[in-house]
């Protein structure tokens, strides 16, 4: 195997992804952070959703949150993912549609106020445009991570946090970036330094 193929690959990858990590609107970072927080102190649910990565990324989110948030702050964060249970998942997919795996769940469980955080890369994946489109119909509050130009999703979310990259990985990076921002800054552990 020649090593020299390789060369510099990884410098011009942390070159492309510090190019787009200093185009970012960092106000809508905040505000997006303070849409969590705003959910989190009022007792509301942060329901998070995704395809693919996204969807890793969705639990990922989830699974910090819920247990560090509530570790630091000793105020039950009520973080749920609507891929966790492929089950339901399947179930949905296979007896309605894959577009409505999330829509479905969202009939169930949605409550007023609560904060939809939806991830696509794309933002134009059919399931999470309907599941945005539902929640801002049923008074919920929604959140928009996408990449590319946004797609339909940076079109009908309510708040958006935008990664203005044509490259999935990086947009991905982005939004996993954006997950572990959140859960220091509601740890406090951003403000210690």
């Amino acid at each position: 195997m020649n090593t020299k193929q390789f060369c510099g690959v990884s410098s011009k990858y942390f070159d492309r992804l510090s190019g787009v990590l200093a185009s970012l609107d960092m106000q809508s970072i905040d505000s997006a952070i303070g849409l969590i927080r705003n959910a989190w102190f009022n007792g509301k649910q942060i329901i998070t959703l995704g395809n693919g990565g996204s969807s890793i990324t969705a639990l990922h989110f989830i699974t910090d949150w819920n247990k560090s948030v509530f570790i630091a702050g000793k105020r039950p964060f009520r973080g749920r993912c609507l891929v966790d249970n492929i089950g339901l998942v399947m179930a949905y997919g296979n007896d309605i549609s894959f577009q409505d795996i999330f829509i479905e769940q969202l009939k169930n469980i949605l409550e007023p106020c609560d904060l939809v955080i939806a991830i696509s890369g794309s933002g134009n994946s059919e399931n999470v445009v309907r599941a945005v489109n539902y929640a801002n119909e049923n008074c919920a509050v929604t959140l928009g991570l996408s990449g590319y130009n946004g797609g339909k999703l940076k079109n009908i979310a309510q708040h958006n946090v935008w990664a203005n990259v044509d490259d999935m990985q990086i947009s991905e990076d982005i939004h996993s970036i954006f997950g572990h921002i959140v859960m220091q800054s509601l740890c406090g552990c951003i403000d210690k330094d």
